[in-house]
């Protein structure tokens, strides 16, 4: 038998935000990586997942744009218009992890400086941190772990950032990190670093909001 309470619709049922992050001892965050294919953007962000969660204790996630072009956004291609809406839906999948607390470590190409103030428009300042993943084009040729430089000089990839598509350099980026001269570990400090103090700093901030 079914009982119902007439007082649920005026009773707090939900966790918020703020009180997730108390939790979790770190507030949440978006932290959007930025750079060419083969740039070293998710191998970055796995590891730098791995220490803060392991190390550090932090609920933390990736969202690979490799991974979310094979299943979410599978329906999209790469016209200028594709690629907004292939950032746009990243960004919502992104905001749904940022209100259960977590640290969102995004992984996409995002060419255009265009998108990344649509980005910054999207999110409050001090929730969104834009990371730049600096290597040159011929190191990431060198790379090509997917083969995907080497189908695109063959002309069998149409649009391809770096190659037949424009790749516009962030402006002003929270972080750079230079893959193509830095040894992978100091890569890796300088990330989770930058990551935890942001993090830290923010989770302090807001105890007295719970």
């Amino acid at each position: 038998m079914l009982y119902c309470i007439s007082s649920i619709g005026r009773r707090k049922q939900y966790m918020n935000r703020q009180e997730r992050e108390y939790i979790n001892g770190h507030r949440g965050g978006i932290y959007w990586f930025i750079g060419l294919s083969g740039s070293g953007k998710t191998t970055l962000a796995l590891a730098a997942e791995r220490e803060l969660v392991t190390k550090h204790g932090m609920r933390c996630v990736v969202l690979d744009g490799d991974r979310l072009r094979k299943g979410l956004n599978r329906d999209l291609g790469f016209s200028d218009a594709d690629r907004s809406e292939n950032l746009r839906r990243a960004a919502e999948v992104a905001q749904l992890f940022l209100e259960q607390g977590f640290v969102v470590l995004v992984s996409m190409i995002t060419p255009y400086e265009s998108f990344r103030r649509k980005l910054k428009q999207q999110f409050a300042s001090d929730d969104y941190a834009e990371i730049y993943v600096m290597c040159s084009l011929a190191a990431c040729e060198r790379r090509d772990p997917k083969g995907l430089y080497r189908k695109a000089r063959a002309g069998d990839i149409p649009n391809f950032t770096g190659i037949n598509a424009l790749f516009e350099p962030p402006v002003q980026p929270d972080l750079t990190i230079h893959t193509d001269g830095n040894e992978f570990n100091a890569c890796i400090a300088e990330l989770v670093t930058f990551i935890e103090i942001h993090a830290t700093q923010k989770s302090d901030e807001r105890k007295d909001e719970v």
